[in-house]
């Protein structure tokens, strides 16, 4: 709880939903020394500046990722950055896959060179599921901002800044994450749109992201990548239960509500991978993460990776959401109601 206390702890893209709460979490939890928060978005920005006025210790910047001169001035006396800019979108990433690029690949790269010009000791870059084994334009820039940030412990060794990734799933309650569209689509009597019924996708609260994000930047030794275990669900079950706990509360009958199937959508998968099979090979599991080691591990032989409270030091599991057992209706309205999602 005393890690950032006397840090100076940058945030960009702070008016999306990760960054958001990790903005509070670090103002009213972890009592950070500094905290200069960035985003592209003036109106939302201007809110969240409104929101901390009182917080002298907490400041707010126009500023966009691709522009790597702005990212340099903001970053002088920064600690740690956590980076969390980005499209994350997949439809509208496949629609124009050069401004994913320009977002998702340079500002990545702006980002690392940004910190290194300006002296800072930790960059932790948060990453997706739909990086691994990639099937569209927003998982493959995002697994080309894993490769950029390991390639710079290497690329920029002399620096001494650590550069690590955290990867993890579905942020229920985000904005344009499912919940809010059924939530939406009950209230008004349905339907509900399923893209497939045999869809699966690991789960977490933005609460819990913003965890793994923070506890990323204590545990970094360079290059890794740090992965959640968290539950899996059925996308089929999570509609059922929205139907089953809101529908009346809309006064909607529950047996009225169609679910209809709508069929997958461009680059989109039937379940999500947190970890190939080779990515194993080179894993590490702890109790709340797994942590995958650099494949090329002789440019990082001088590492020490070792974490307390290990459990295994071999991972034979490829991680993805086909095969973990998913959550059952009452599980899962209970993971609903307790992170207040419904």
């Amino acid at each position: 709880m005393n890690f950032f206390q006397d840090k100076t702890v940058l945030v960009t893209g702070g008016c999306g939903t990760v960054g958001r709460e990790l903005v509070k979490q670090l103002i009213h939890k972890y009592d950070v020394k500094e905290l200069i928060v960035l985003d592209n978005n003036e109106s939302e920005l201007f809110f969240l500046t409104e929101a901390y006025r009182d917080h002298t210790n907490a400041h707010f910047f126009l500023c966009d990722i691709r522009d790597e001169n702005a990212l340099t001035r903001k970053m002088e006396g920064a600690d740690i950055v956590f980076h969390t800019a980005a499209f994350k979108h997949v439809t509208l990433c496949e629609q124009v896959p050069h401004e994913a690029i320009q977002t998702n690949i340079m500002g990545v790269d702006n980002v690392i060179r940004a910190a290194v010009n300006a002296g800072v000791s930790k960059v932790i870059f948060t990453s997706s599921d739909k990086a691994v084994n990639p099937t569209n334009v927003m998982g493959t820039s995002k697994l080309m901002g894993e490769r950029l940030t390991t390639a710079a412990n290497v690329e920029y060794r002399k620096s001494g800044c650590i550069f690590a990734s955290t990867r993890f799933g579905n942020v229920l309650g985000s904005r344009g994450s499912v919940i809010p569209i059924f939530q939406e689509q009950i209230k008004k009597g349905g339907p509900i749109t399923l893209t497939h019924q045999d869809m699966t996708r690991f789960i977490m609260s933005i609460e819990e992201s913003v965890q793994l994000i923070i506890d990323s930047s204590m545990l970094a030794r360079g290059g890794e990548v740090f992965v959640t275990k968290m539950p899996v669900i059925r996308i089929k079950d999570l509609a059922d239960v929205m139907i089953e706990k809101l529908a009346e509360e809309y006064q909607q009958n529950p047996q009225h509500i169609e679910i209809q199937e709508i069929g997958v959508k461009p680059g989109e998968k039937l379940y999500e991978e947190l970890m190939t099979g080779e990515e194993t090979g080179r894993a590490i599991e702890l109790e709340r993460y797994f942590v995958i080691k650099p494949a090329i591990m002789k440019r990082f032989a001088d590492i020490d990776y070792s974490y307390n409270g290990i459990l295994s030091e071999e991972v034979t599991n490829p991680y993805h959401s086909g095969n973990e057992p998913a959550l059952t209706h009452d599980e899962l309205a209970q993971f609903l109601t307790d992170n207040r999602l419904i």
